[in-house]
């Protein structure tokens, strides 16, 4: 069994909309409380705190008259917002991430329930205190009874459920297809078997239209209404902006999970490389990070494999016809003459041919194999 979550957007009443922003409000305001709470308790006695002490905390502080208004939403949300929090201070032990922040009021907001809080029936989902059902726009039938859902609204003010499935996935078929790729800037990606995949640059598409609207923004009064329309008609953008580079990677992803039975790509500190301002903006507009993400998690799926390969592979210096290694290459060269075979490379096919033999031999020999140390007879 995996699971997986299916989206939807849905149009709330006025009775829902005020529910939601005084749901979404409370578990702001818990999630922040109890974050300063533990804070101020490791930095003044260094003493951690667990979930079960942070969900004492709670009904502590439900208790207090001037926090009573607590109360007018389902506690389990609240509940689900601690256990949020605890999972973001287990990855930040570990390493994963930053320390938590936070909750800001202008930025996305959301709010879980579990299974005992929300009903589903005859297709349609329920939540906490409220008699009529979540007007959906279903894209789809659920596969079965949601385990837990998530309703969210972003900054451009549309509202979200995200439902949680615990479903057994169908296999695809194995396939002969074996690809390596190489992710760029120019293109988004090149592929082994030398087709070059188009970077939209969505960015860039809405550049003038995101700059006049933000102008606008800073032209407007702090805290006047004709800011907050302003802020919606930015945030507006920016959501087409996101949206469309999602549509686009999910297509990408899914068919190149569907068509190969293994998929080598390169490690990137996609984090680290954004440190660079002159690549910052263009790395983040190309979106590298969610699209190996999408790969990752679809390979989990469907029974495909996924393989890393070291970051410090020089994928783009070797030449793949006979394994010499360059020993400088510049960004702004995008072909090259290998000076030994005299093969003529392009500099991203020739880095995915690369990455493909490397992947394949880290899934025949194990990681311990040398990756400089290919097979250097021609392979074409």
């Amino acid at each position: 069994m995996k699971h997986k979550a299916y989206k939807f957007r849905f149009y709330p009443t006025i009775q829902q909309e005020e529910l939601l922003a005084k749901t979404f409000g409370c578990v702001r305001f818990v999630y922040n409380y109890i974050l300063k709470w533990r804070t101020d308790l490791y930095y003044q006695k260094k003493q951690s705190v667990s979930y079960t002490e942070s969900s004492r905390k709670i009904a502590e502080i439900k208790k207090i008259d001037d926090l009573k208004w607590l109360n007018d939403v389902s506690s389990v949300s609240l509940q689900q917002a601690i256990r949020h929090q605890q999972a973001s201070f287990k990855n930040f032990f570990n390493g994963l991430t930053k320390y938590p922040i936070l909750k800001k009021k202008n930025d996305r907001q959301s709010a879980t329930f579990t299974r005992g809080a929300f009903k589903y029936k005859n297709d349609n989902i329920y939540i906490p205190k409220c008699e009529e059902p979540l007007k959906i726009k279903w894209s789809r039938n659920l596969p079965c009874m949601p385990t837990s859902i998530t309703i969210s609204k972003d900054t451009a003010g549309r509202y979200f459920v995200s439902c949680k499935c615990d479903v057994e996935l169908i296999q695809y078929p194995i396939s002969a297809k074996k690809i390596g790729i190489d992710l760029g800037l120019t293109h988004l990606f090149s592929t082994s078997n030398g087709d070059k995949i188009e970077n939209k640059k969505l960015t860039k598409k809405y550049e003038k239209k995101l700059k006049r609207a933000s102008q606008n923004l800073a032209r407007k009064k702090l805290d006047s209404k004709n800011r907050q329309k302003s802020r919606l008609k930015v945030a507006k953008i920016h959501a087409k902006i996101s949206d469309s580079r999602k549509d686009y990677l999910h297509k990408l992803s899914s068919k190149l999970i569907n068509e190969n039975q293994v998929v080598c790509i390169e490690t990137l500190r996609v984090k680290n490389m954004l440190r660079n301002h002159s690549l910052a903006k263009t790395i983040a507009d190309a979106g590298w990070g969610e699209f190996i993400k999408m790969l990752t998690y679809k390979a989990d799926w469907y029974g495909r494999t996924l393989i890393a390969i070291d970051k410090f592979f020089p994928s783009s210096k070797r030449c793949n016809c006979c394994g010499y290694i360059i020993d400088n290459l510049p960004l702004n060269i995008r072909s090259w003459t290998c000076p030994q075979c005299q093969s003529s490379l392009d500099r991203d096919i020739n880095a995915a041919k690369n990455i493909k033999e490397a992947g394949l031999a880290l899934l025949a020999f194990g990681e311990n194999v040398s990756l400089v140390s290919l097979d250097t007879s021609c392979s074409q």
